[in-house]
């Protein structure tokens, strides 16, 4: 079958072209694709619900499944005990009790995105009634417990849901704002850009942590948790919005005089639809990149406000929140484990920065390779 020619295919066929050869791009939208399927299906991947809990279990270390021909996928039971003098709760195993493991495990029940009931789960424990009726051995953290008892990979899946999705939601209110507001200032021009130019300038000229700080400070901390999750969307997303608005309105600078922005207005085209229809969409593409390099500032603003007791809060589940339990150097230096969110924070900003930096060079008219 013969391949077409780069002169005959669409815009956005070239940057599909483009992007598939960025290796790196590529690769992290796989792996963001992996993460996110992981935040929707929470309920079911997580071995645990997000309640569950086993004090006597406190600081377990992380128990990795082991397989063999006889037992199957399996973990060593956890015997604990409490150093007289220290106080201090250490493990071992007892080879003489294995813990089964399996895969799509009948478990705790729950409702799939509160809708849809079942028990089952991908991968955990197959002796669930003993599991819950005999505390002392047959239990499995596979990342490690943190000093509740929870099982730290199952709280990693459900903050993935808050974490992930606290950047997607910013996004699309930085979206409508940035294009809005740029567009307007860009294609009205005169008085009304200089005036929207100067507040941009304004909010640019704050510090951002401490703005983030001031903001969070003023929540209340009797807020349901879905009202602070929607107040910490939006103050992320009235930080944010500069950035895009100055993108939109350079690019419309350029087009409004062009020759097909001039035969609408001749035409009779309103204003609205002449900036919606006909010059947004000429650089769909930037504003695609733009959005695409932001999520990771939102994504560390909600984990910066969340560890420092100013964003999200419990019972609510985020990496951020998360990061409290590693306040104390003693705590990571004792538990390295619980500090398994930073691992996923950066692994999902470096995906973004990728996949930004793809959708960049495909996008980009004029490649330099």
């Amino acid at each position: 079958m013969p391949t077409e020619e780069p002169g005959s295919l669409s815009q956005w066929a070239l940057i599909r072209r483009r992007f598939g050869q960025h290796r790196l791009a590529v690769g992290s939208v796989f792996l963001l694709a992996v993460l996110y399927g992981l935040a929707v299906g929470a309920e079911f991947f997580a071995p645990s619900t997000r309640q569950w809990r086993d004090l006597s279990h406190a600081y377990c270390p992380p128990q990795l499944p082991r397989f063999t021909f006889e037992h199957g996928f399996y973990v060593p039971a956890m015997k604990s005990y409490v150093d007289p003098l220290t106080f201090k709760r250490t493990y071992i195993e007892d080879p003489t009790r294995k813990v089964a493991l399996g895969f799509f495990v009948k478990g705790d029940a729950y409702r799939w995105c509160g809708i849809i009931p079942w028990d089952r789960h991908f991968f955990g424990v197959k002796e669930h009634a003993a599991r819950r009726a005999d505390g002392t051995g047959l239990t499995f953290f596979f990342l490690g417990a943190d000093k509740y008892g929870q099982d730290v990979f199952s709280r990693l899946v459900y903050g993935a849901r808050i974490s992930l999705s606290v950047g997607l939601v910013a996004i699309a209110v930085t979206f409508l704002l940035g294009v809005t507001i740029g567009g307007v200032s860009g294609y009205v021009g005169g008085r009304t850009d200089t005036i929207i130019q100067r507040v941009i300038e304004i909010v640019n000229a704050f510090p951002q942590i401490p703005l983030w700080l001031a903001f969070g400070a003023v929540l209340p901390a009797d807020w349901p948790p879905l009202s602070t999750y929607f107040a910490i969307t939006l103050v992320l997303s009235l930080l944010g919005w500069t950035g895009l608005a100055r993108v939109v309105r350079g690019k419309i600078l350029t087009l409004r005089e062009e020759d097909y922005a001039t035969a609408a207005r001749l035409l009779g085209a309103s204003h609205g639809r002449i900036l919606f229809r006909h010059l947004l969409p000429g650089f769909t593409s930037h504003i695609i990149v733009v959005l695409t390099m932001s999520v990771p500032s939102m994504v560390l603003g909600e984990t910066s406000l969340s560890f420092l007791g100013l964003g999200l809060r419990p019972p609510i589940v985020s990496w951020g929140v998360m990061l409290k339990d590693c306040e104390s150097i003693q705590t990571v230096a004792n538990y390295p484990w619980l500090l398994m969110p930073v691992v996923l924070i950066v692994l999902t900003v470096l995906c973004f920065n990728f996949l930004g930096d793809g959708l960049r060079d495909a996008a980009d008219p004029h490649p330099t390779r």
